[in-house]
Protein backbone atom coordinates (compact mmCIF):
# COMPACT_ATOMS: atom_id res chain seq x y z
CA UNK A 1 0.00 0.00 0.00
CA UNK A 2 1.52 3.40 -0.83
CA UNK A 3 0.65 6.32 0.82
CA UNK A 4 0.65 9.75 -0.14
CA UNK A 5 4.49 11.66 -0.03
CA UNK A 6 5.09 13.81 3.02
CA UNK A 7 6.43 16.79 2.55
CA UNK A 8 7.25 20.03 4.01
CA UNK A 9 4.91 22.61 4.08
CA UNK A 10 1.75 19.96 3.23
CA UNK A 11 1.62 18.54 6.89
CA UNK A 12 -2.14 19.55 7.59
CA UNK A 13 -2.84 17.73 5.08
CA UNK A 14 -0.71 14.84 6.12
CA UNK A 15 -1.81 14.51 9.42
CA UNK A 16 -4.25 12.02 9.43
CA UNK A 17 -4.08 9.85 6.24
CA UNK A 18 -6.79 6.63 6.07
CA UNK A 19 -5.42 3.90 4.51
CA UNK A 20 -7.48 2.72 1.87
CA UNK A 21 -10.75 0.96 2.91
CA UNK A 22 -10.19 -2.73 0.55
CA UNK A 23 -7.03 -2.96 2.91
CA UNK A 24 -8.86 -2.62 5.97
CA UNK A 25 -11.25 -5.10 8.27
CA UNK A 26 -14.81 -3.13 8.46
CA UNK A 27 -14.71 -0.15 10.66
CA UNK A 28 -10.85 -0.22 10.97
CA UNK A 29 -8.24 3.36 9.78
CA UNK A 30 -5.31 4.04 10.44
CA UNK A 31 -4.28 7.41 10.96
CA UNK A 32 -0.44 9.08 10.67
CA UNK A 33 0.45 12.32 12.55
CA UNK A 34 3.67 14.58 11.28
CA UNK A 35 6.12 13.44 11.46
CA UNK A 36 8.02 14.42 14.36
CA UNK A 37 11.55 14.40 12.24
CA UNK A 38 10.04 16.04 9.43
CA UNK A 39 8.98 19.08 11.90
CA UNK A 40 12.69 19.19 12.74
CA UNK A 41 14.50 18.55 9.82
CA UNK A 42 17.20 20.66 8.61
CA UNK A 43 15.66 24.01 7.59
CA UNK A 44 17.98 27.11 7.23
CA UNK A 45 17.34 28.55 10.58
CA UNK A 46 16.06 25.97 12.15
CA UNK A 47 17.88 25.24 15.67
CA UNK A 48 15.31 22.10 15.57
CA UNK A 49 14.82 20.30 18.74
CA UNK A 50 14.83 16.82 19.58
CA UNK A 51 11.19 14.90 19.66
CA UNK A 52 9.88 13.69 23.34
CA UNK A 53 10.44 9.93 24.06
CA UNK A 54 8.81 8.08 26.61
CA UNK A 55 10.60 5.81 29.53
CA UNK A 56 12.39 3.28 27.30
CA UNK A 57 13.58 5.92 24.32
CA UNK A 58 10.48 5.68 22.03
CA UNK A 59 8.25 7.87 20.12
CA UNK A 60 5.29 9.09 22.65
CA UNK A 61 1.37 8.99 21.74
CA UNK A 62 1.42 11.91 19.99
CA UNK A 63 3.83 11.16 17.21
CA UNK A 64 2.94 7.39 16.49
CA UNK A 65 0.26 6.11 14.03
CA UNK A 66 -3.28 5.05 15.21
CA UNK A 67 -5.08 2.33 14.33
CA UNK A 68 -8.64 1.83 15.38
CA UNK A 69 -11.06 -1.01 14.74
CA UNK A 70 -15.00 -1.63 15.12
CA UNK A 71 -16.40 -2.09 18.00
CA UNK A 72 -18.60 -5.53 19.29
CA UNK A 73 -22.30 -5.37 18.45
CA UNK A 74 -22.81 -7.21 21.54
CA UNK A 75 -21.21 -9.73 24.15
CA UNK A 76 -20.93 -12.39 21.38
CA UNK A 77 -19.14 -10.15 18.84
CA UNK A 78 -16.18 -11.41 18.56
CA UNK A 79 -13.28 -8.99 17.18
CA UNK A 80 -10.80 -10.89 18.19
CA UNK A 81 -8.96 -10.96 14.90
CA UNK A 82 -9.53 -7.25 13.95
CA UNK A 83 -7.70 -6.58 17.71
CA UNK A 84 -4.75 -9.08 16.16
CA UNK A 85 -4.86 -7.22 13.08
CA UNK A 86 -4.50 -4.12 14.67
CA UNK A 87 -1.62 -5.11 16.78
CA UNK A 88 0.22 -6.04 13.65
CA UNK A 89 -0.31 -3.08 11.73
CA UNK A 90 0.69 -0.65 15.68
CA UNK A 91 3.84 -2.66 15.88
CA UNK A 92 7.09 -0.90 15.70
CA UNK A 93 5.98 2.50 17.04
CA UNK A 94 1.99 2.23 16.63
CA UNK A 95 -0.73 3.03 19.21
CA UNK A 96 -4.06 0.57 19.37
CA UNK A 97 -7.35 2.69 20.33
CA UNK A 98 -10.13 1.21 21.87
CA UNK A 99 -13.02 3.77 22.03
CA UNK A 100 -14.70 5.21 25.13
CA UNK A 101 -18.08 3.93 25.39
CA UNK A 102 -17.49 1.50 22.95
CA UNK A 103 -17.38 -2.77 23.98
CA UNK A 104 -14.29 -4.93 22.24
CA UNK A 105 -15.29 -8.60 22.71
CA UNK A 106 -12.81 -11.52 22.52
CA UNK A 107 -13.81 -14.59 22.04
CA UNK A 108 -10.38 -16.52 20.55
CA UNK A 109 -7.11 -17.01 21.85
CA UNK A 110 -4.48 -14.83 21.06
CA UNK A 111 -0.65 -15.14 20.68
CA UNK A 112 0.78 -11.65 21.14
CA UNK A 113 4.37 -12.57 22.16
CA UNK A 114 5.67 -11.07 18.65
CA UNK A 115 5.21 -7.02 19.85
CA UNK A 116 8.04 -4.39 19.63
CA UNK A 117 7.26 -0.75 21.12
CA UNK A 118 3.38 -0.60 20.97
CA UNK A 119 0.74 1.53 22.69
CA UNK A 120 -2.73 0.23 23.49
CA UNK A 121 -4.90 2.90 24.77
CA UNK A 122 -7.75 1.16 26.28
CA UNK A 123 -10.61 3.84 27.06
CA UNK A 124 -13.62 1.25 26.02
CA UNK A 125 -13.96 -1.89 27.66
CA UNK A 126 -11.99 -5.06 26.35
CA UNK A 127 -14.55 -8.27 27.01
CA UNK A 128 -13.70 -11.52 26.99
CA UNK A 129 -16.69 -14.47 26.26
CA UNK A 130 -17.21 -16.43 29.10
CA UNK A 131 -17.58 -19.82 27.01
CA UNK A 132 -16.16 -21.84 29.42
CA UNK A 133 -16.44 -24.89 27.34
CA UNK A 134 -14.13 -23.31 24.47
CA UNK A 135 -11.30 -21.75 26.90
CA UNK A 136 -10.89 -24.95 28.48
CA UNK A 137 -10.18 -26.48 24.90
CA UNK A 138 -8.76 -22.91 23.86
CA UNK A 139 -5.89 -21.62 25.77
CA UNK A 140 -2.24 -21.12 26.79
CA UNK A 141 -1.27 -23.63 29.62
CA UNK A 142 1.72 -22.99 32.32
CA UNK A 143 2.71 -25.85 34.25
CA UNK A 144 3.46 -23.88 37.34
CA UNK A 145 0.11 -24.80 39.37
CA UNK A 146 -1.51 -25.64 36.47
CA UNK A 147 -2.62 -22.26 34.78
CA UNK A 148 -4.08 -20.92 31.86
CA UNK A 149 -4.65 -17.87 30.08
CA UNK A 150 -6.89 -16.65 27.27
CA UNK A 151 -3.31 -14.68 25.97
CA UNK A 152 -0.08 -14.08 26.29
CA UNK A 153 1.65 -10.30 25.77
CA UNK A 154 5.52 -10.36 24.75
CA UNK A 155 8.18 -8.57 23.57
CA UNK A 156 9.28 -5.32 24.57
CA UNK A 157 8.82 -1.82 25.39
CA UNK A 158 4.55 -2.31 25.24
CA UNK A 159 2.52 -0.09 27.06
CA UNK A 160 -1.12 -0.76 28.06
CA UNK A 161 -2.94 2.73 29.33
CA UNK A 162 -5.88 4.68 29.64
CA UNK A 163 -9.21 5.04 31.24
CA UNK A 164 -10.95 1.71 30.26
CA UNK A 165 -11.64 -1.43 31.39
CA UNK A 166 -10.00 -4.74 31.25
CA UNK A 167 -12.96 -7.57 32.15
CA UNK A 168 -12.65 -10.98 32.41
CA UNK A 169 -16.13 -12.14 32.92
CA UNK A 170 -15.65 -14.16 35.93
CA UNK A 171 -18.88 -15.04 37.11
CA UNK A 172 -19.61 -18.02 35.29
CA UNK A 173 -16.28 -19.58 35.80
CA UNK A 174 -16.85 -18.78 39.44
CA UNK A 175 -20.16 -20.33 40.08
CA UNK A 176 -19.07 -23.75 38.40
CA UNK A 177 -16.05 -23.61 40.18
CA UNK A 178 -17.33 -23.39 43.61
CA UNK A 179 -16.29 -25.78 45.91
CA UNK A 180 -13.40 -26.95 43.73
CA UNK A 181 -9.66 -26.40 45.27
CA UNK A 182 -6.69 -24.74 42.79
CA UNK A 183 -4.58 -26.68 44.39
CA UNK A 184 -6.44 -30.37 44.43
CA UNK A 185 -4.50 -32.60 42.42
CA UNK A 186 -7.04 -34.12 40.96
CA UNK A 187 -8.79 -30.48 39.77
CA UNK A 188 -9.15 -30.49 36.03
CA UNK A 189 -11.28 -27.21 36.28
CA UNK A 190 -8.94 -24.82 34.96
CA UNK A 191 -9.97 -20.72 34.94
CA UNK A 192 -8.08 -18.25 32.68
CA UNK A 193 -5.76 -15.32 34.08
CA UNK A 194 -6.82 -11.84 33.36
CA UNK A 195 -3.63 -10.32 32.16
CA UNK A 196 -0.17 -12.40 31.71
CA UNK A 197 3.17 -11.89 29.99
CA UNK A 198 5.98 -14.23 29.21
CA UNK A 199 9.25 -13.48 27.37
CA UNK A 200 8.91 -9.94 28.02
CA UNK A 201 10.61 -6.66 28.52
CA UNK A 202 9.54 -3.20 29.74
CA UNK A 203 5.70 -3.39 30.07
CA UNK A 204 3.51 -0.74 31.91
CA UNK A 205 0.16 -0.83 32.42
CA UNK A 206 -1.83 1.97 33.77
CA UNK A 207 -4.76 3.95 34.77
CA UNK A 208 -7.06 0.76 34.13
CA UNK A 209 -9.67 -1.16 35.79
CA UNK A 210 -8.66 -4.81 35.76
CA UNK A 211 -12.17 -6.53 36.61
CA UNK A 212 -13.29 -9.85 37.25
CA UNK A 213 -10.82 -12.06 36.80
CA UNK A 214 -11.92 -16.00 36.52
CA UNK A 215 -8.74 -16.98 38.35
CA UNK A 216 -5.44 -14.44 39.30
CA UNK A 217 -5.67 -11.20 37.58
CA UNK A 218 -2.11 -10.92 36.53
CA UNK A 219 0.72 -13.26 36.40
CA UNK A 220 4.15 -12.09 34.85
CA UNK A 221 6.35 -14.82 33.44
CA UNK A 222 9.85 -14.80 32.24
CA UNK A 223 9.30 -10.55 32.20
CA UNK A 224 11.64 -8.37 32.80
CA UNK A 225 10.96 -4.57 34.57
CA UNK A 226 6.61 -4.81 34.34
CA UNK A 227 5.37 -1.65 35.62
CA UNK A 228 1.76 -1.22 36.93
CA UNK A 229 0.77 2.13 37.87
CA UNK A 230 -2.70 4.18 39.31
CA UNK A 231 -4.57 0.52 38.34
CA UNK A 232 -7.60 -0.69 40.02
CA UNK A 233 -8.50 -4.60 40.26
CA UNK A 234 -11.66 -6.07 41.91
CA UNK A 235 -13.50 -9.16 41.63
CA UNK A 236 -16.90 -9.01 43.00
CA UNK A 237 -19.64 -11.90 42.59
CA UNK A 238 -23.36 -11.00 42.00
CA UNK A 239 -24.46 -14.41 43.47
CA UNK A 240 -23.79 -14.45 47.16
CA UNK A 241 -23.09 -18.32 48.01
CA UNK A 242 -20.38 -18.31 45.10
CA UNK A 243 -17.33 -15.79 45.86
CA UNK A 244 -14.48 -14.21 43.70
CA UNK A 245 -11.62 -17.74 44.29
CA UNK A 246 -7.90 -17.22 44.09
CA UNK A 247 -8.27 -13.85 42.27
CA UNK A 248 -4.49 -12.60 43.01
CA UNK A 249 -3.80 -9.09 42.20
CA UNK A 250 -0.07 -10.06 41.09
CA UNK A 251 1.44 -12.63 40.58
CA UNK A 252 5.02 -13.46 38.86
CA UNK A 253 6.89 -16.39 37.95
CA UNK A 254 11.28 -16.13 36.60
CA UNK A 255 10.68 -11.80 37.13
CA UNK A 256 13.42 -9.24 37.40
CA UNK A 257 11.82 -5.84 38.41
CA UNK A 258 8.64 -5.75 39.22
CA UNK A 259 6.87 -1.97 40.08
CA UNK A 260 3.55 -1.46 41.67
CA UNK A 261 2.06 1.83 42.46
CA UNK A 262 -0.73 3.91 43.27
CA UNK A 263 -2.61 0.74 43.16
CA UNK A 264 -6.38 -0.41 44.35
CA UNK A 265 -6.95 -4.04 45.18
CA UNK A 266 -10.23 -5.59 45.93
CA UNK A 267 -10.06 -9.26 45.69
CA UNK A 268 -10.90 -12.69 47.60
CA UNK A 269 -7.20 -13.55 47.90
CA UNK A 270 -3.40 -12.74 47.34
CA UNK A 271 -3.17 -8.26 46.79
CA UNK A 272 0.52 -9.16 46.03
CA UNK A 273 2.36 -12.52 45.81
CA UNK A 274 5.41 -12.56 44.18
CA UNK A 275 6.09 -15.97 43.09
CA UNK A 276 8.94 -18.13 42.72
CA UNK A 277 12.55 -16.24 41.30
CA UNK A 278 11.11 -12.99 41.59
CA UNK A 279 13.57 -10.29 42.31
CA UNK A 280 13.55 -6.56 42.40
CA UNK A 281 10.42 -5.41 44.12
CA UNK A 282 9.05 -2.04 44.24
CA UNK A 283 5.85 -1.48 45.99
CA UNK A 284 4.32 1.88 47.12
CA UNK A 285 0.84 3.42 47.76
CA UNK A 286 -1.14 0.25 47.58
CA UNK A 287 -4.61 -0.44 49.10
CA UNK A 288 -5.96 -3.75 49.63
CA UNK A 289 -9.50 -4.89 51.54
CA UNK A 290 -10.43 -8.49 51.69
CA UNK A 291 -7.45 -10.07 50.53
CA UNK A 292 -4.85 -12.82 51.76
CA UNK A 293 -2.56 -9.66 51.78
CA UNK A 294 1.04 -8.41 50.70
CA UNK A 295 2.73 -12.11 50.28
CA UNK A 296 5.95 -13.05 49.64
CA UNK A 297 5.62 -16.59 47.87
CA UNK A 298 4.62 -18.98 48.54
CA UNK A 299 7.47 -20.76 47.08
CA UNK A 300 9.25 -24.22 47.58
CA UNK A 301 6.09 -26.16 46.48
CA UNK A 302 7.98 -28.33 44.03
CA UNK A 303 10.04 -31.72 45.00
CA UNK A 304 14.05 -31.12 44.04
CA UNK A 305 13.21 -26.99 42.70
CA UNK A 306 14.87 -24.41 44.18
CA UNK A 307 13.05 -21.37 44.77
CA UNK A 308 13.99 -17.73 45.95
CA UNK A 309 12.61 -13.92 46.09
CA UNK A 310 14.70 -10.99 47.54
CA UNK A 311 15.01 -7.34 47.01
CA UNK A 312 11.67 -6.05 48.41
CA UNK A 313 10.50 -2.75 48.90
CA UNK A 314 7.01 -2.51 50.21
CA UNK A 315 5.69 1.06 51.51
CA UNK A 316 2.98 2.56 52.40
CA UNK A 317 0.39 0.13 52.54
CA UNK A 318 -3.29 -0.28 53.56
CA UNK A 319 -4.69 -4.04 54.28
CA UNK A 320 -8.37 -3.86 55.09
CA UNK A 321 -10.95 -7.01 56.43
CA UNK A 322 -8.68 -10.16 55.31
CA UNK A 323 -6.70 -12.90 56.21
CA UNK A 324 -3.00 -11.80 56.44
CA UNK A 325 -1.24 -8.26 56.31
CA UNK A 326 2.28 -8.59 55.85
CA UNK A 327 3.47 -12.68 54.69
CA UNK A 328 6.22 -14.58 53.97
CA UNK A 329 5.15 -18.34 53.15
CA UNK A 330 6.54 -21.80 52.29
CA UNK A 331 6.10 -24.70 51.24
CA UNK A 332 6.35 -27.31 54.15
CA UNK A 333 5.64 -31.37 53.59
CA UNK A 334 7.07 -34.69 51.96
CA UNK A 335 7.15 -33.11 48.16
CA UNK A 336 8.32 -29.25 49.43
CA UNK A 337 11.13 -27.77 47.70
CA UNK A 338 13.88 -25.59 48.76
CA UNK A 339 15.05 -22.17 48.40
CA UNK A 340 15.43 -18.20 49.93
CA UNK A 341 13.62 -15.35 50.88
CA UNK A 342 15.92 -12.47 51.38
CA UNK A 343 15.76 -8.49 51.72
CA UNK A 344 12.59 -7.98 52.10
CA UNK A 345 11.27 -4.33 53.80
CA UNK A 346 7.52 -4.09 54.83
CA UNK A 347 7.46 0.15 55.69
CA UNK A 348 4.81 2.06 57.30
CA UNK A 349 1.92 -0.85 56.39
CA UNK A 350 -1.48 0.08 58.08
CA UNK A 351 -3.68 -2.82 58.71
CA UNK A 352 -7.33 -3.16 59.57
CA UNK A 353 -9.81 -5.91 60.72
CA UNK A 354 -7.39 -8.58 59.80
CA UNK A 355 -6.88 -11.89 60.76
CA UNK A 356 -2.89 -12.06 60.98
CA UNK A 357 -1.29 -8.51 60.33
CA UNK A 358 2.01 -10.20 60.21
CA UNK A 359 2.78 -13.31 59.32
CA UNK A 360 5.68 -15.94 58.59
CA UNK A 361 3.77 -19.29 57.59
CA UNK A 362 6.46 -22.04 56.51
CA UNK A 363 3.80 -24.53 56.82
CA UNK A 364 1.84 -23.72 53.52
CA UNK A 365 -0.67 -25.25 51.77
CA UNK A 366 -3.20 -27.31 54.03
CA UNK A 367 -0.55 -29.06 55.55
CA UNK A 368 -1.44 -30.86 59.42
CA UNK A 369 1.35 -29.86 62.22
CA UNK A 370 2.65 -33.38 62.27
CA UNK A 371 3.23 -33.47 58.88
CA UNK A 372 4.73 -29.75 58.83
CA UNK A 373 7.10 -30.86 61.92
CA UNK A 374 7.89 -34.12 60.21
CA UNK A 375 8.93 -32.58 56.88
CA UNK A 376 9.72 -28.93 57.42
CA UNK A 377 10.16 -26.13 54.91
CA UNK A 378 13.69 -25.92 53.65
CA UNK A 379 13.15 -22.11 52.26
CA UNK A 380 15.63 -20.34 54.46
CA UNK A 381 14.49 -16.44 55.53
CA UNK A 382 16.96 -13.72 55.87
CA UNK A 383 17.15 -10.04 56.25
CA UNK A 384 13.56 -8.84 56.60
CA UNK A 385 12.60 -5.51 57.92
CA UNK A 386 8.77 -4.71 59.20
CA UNK A 387 8.85 -1.05 60.28
CA UNK A 388 6.22 1.00 61.38
CA UNK A 389 3.41 -1.48 61.40
CA UNK A 390 0.38 -0.21 62.72
CA UNK A 391 -3.63 -1.19 63.36
CA UNK A 392 -5.69 -3.78 64.43
CA UNK A 393 -6.34 -7.48 63.95
CA UNK A 394 -9.48 -9.01 63.49
CA UNK A 395 -8.95 -10.81 67.42
CA UNK A 396 -9.59 -13.89 65.02
CA UNK A 397 -6.05 -15.34 66.73
CA UNK A 398 -6.64 -13.97 70.29
CA UNK A 399 -4.26 -11.43 71.29
CA UNK A 400 -1.63 -12.68 69.10
CA UNK A 401 -1.06 -9.52 66.08
CA UNK A 402 2.38 -10.85 64.63
CA UNK A 403 2.99 -14.40 64.13
CA UNK A 404 7.00 -15.20 62.89
CA UNK A 405 7.41 -19.13 63.39
CA UNK A 406 10.61 -20.11 61.69
CA UNK A 407 10.91 -23.92 59.96
CA UNK A 408 13.27 -26.24 62.02
CA UNK A 409 14.77 -27.40 58.75
CA UNK A 410 15.14 -23.64 57.70
CA UNK A 411 17.45 -20.51 58.33
CA UNK A 412 15.63 -17.38 59.40
CA UNK A 413 17.61 -14.81 61.01
CA UNK A 414 18.06 -11.01 60.69
CA UNK A 415 14.32 -10.47 61.02
CA UNK A 416 13.67 -6.61 62.71
CA UNK A 417 10.26 -5.40 63.86
CA UNK A 418 10.45 -1.73 64.67
CA UNK A 419 7.77 0.50 65.65
CA UNK A 420 4.95 -1.76 65.68
CA UNK A 421 1.55 -0.56 67.04
CA UNK A 422 -0.92 -3.16 66.57
CA UNK A 423 -3.54 -4.16 68.79
CA UNK A 424 -6.51 -7.05 69.13
CA UNK A 425 -10.29 -6.46 70.04
CA UNK A 426 -9.33 -10.18 72.04
CA UNK A 427 -7.69 -8.00 74.65
CA UNK A 428 -4.20 -6.42 75.92
CA UNK A 429 -1.42 -6.87 75.80
CA UNK A 430 -0.88 -7.61 72.10
CA UNK A 431 1.15 -10.54 71.62
CA UNK A 432 4.19 -11.37 69.06
CA UNK A 433 5.33 -14.94 68.37
CA UNK A 434 8.81 -15.84 67.53
CA UNK A 435 10.11 -19.11 67.12
CA UNK A 436 13.52 -20.52 65.68
CA UNK A 437 14.55 -17.45 64.45
CA UNK A 438 18.24 -16.19 65.34
CA UNK A 439 18.97 -13.22 67.01
CA UNK A 440 17.06 -10.40 68.58
CA UNK A 441 14.17 -9.49 66.50
CA UNK A 442 14.19 -5.78 67.85
CA UNK A 443 10.40 -6.57 70.08
CA UNK A 444 9.43 -8.16 73.06
CA UNK A 445 8.13 -11.84 71.97
CA UNK A 446 7.06 -14.81 73.54
CA UNK A 447 6.88 -18.39 71.80
CA UNK A 448 4.00 -19.98 70.42
CA UNK A 449 3.18 -22.46 73.31
CA UNK A 450 2.64 -19.33 75.17
CA UNK A 451 0.39 -17.71 72.86
CA UNK A 452 -3.54 -16.86 73.33
CA UNK A 453 -5.35 -20.33 72.44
Amino acid sequence: MRLPQLVLGSLATASSIAAYSDFLPAGAAISYPPSTELLHARVPGSHGGKPKKDNWGNKVEKDRRKITIRASRNDTDDISDDFLWALKKANHGGLVSLQKGKKYVIGKKLDLTFLNDVYVKLDGELKFTNNIKYWQANNFYYDFQKSITFWVWGGKDIKIYGSGVLNGNGQAWWDAFSGAEILDPNNKFYRPILFLTDNATNIEVSGLHLKDSPCWTTFMVRTKNVIFDDVYIDAVSTNISTLPKNTDGFDSLNVDGLTVTNTRVNVGDDCFSPKPNTTNIFVKNLWCNGTHGVSMGSIGQYPGVKDYISNAWIENVTLLNGQNGARLKAWAGPTAGYGYIDNITYKDIHIENTDAPVVLDQCYFNINETACATYPSKVDITNVKFLNISGTSSGKNGRVVADLTCSPGATCNGIHLEDISLTSPAGSPAQIVCDNIEGDIGVECIPGTEADD
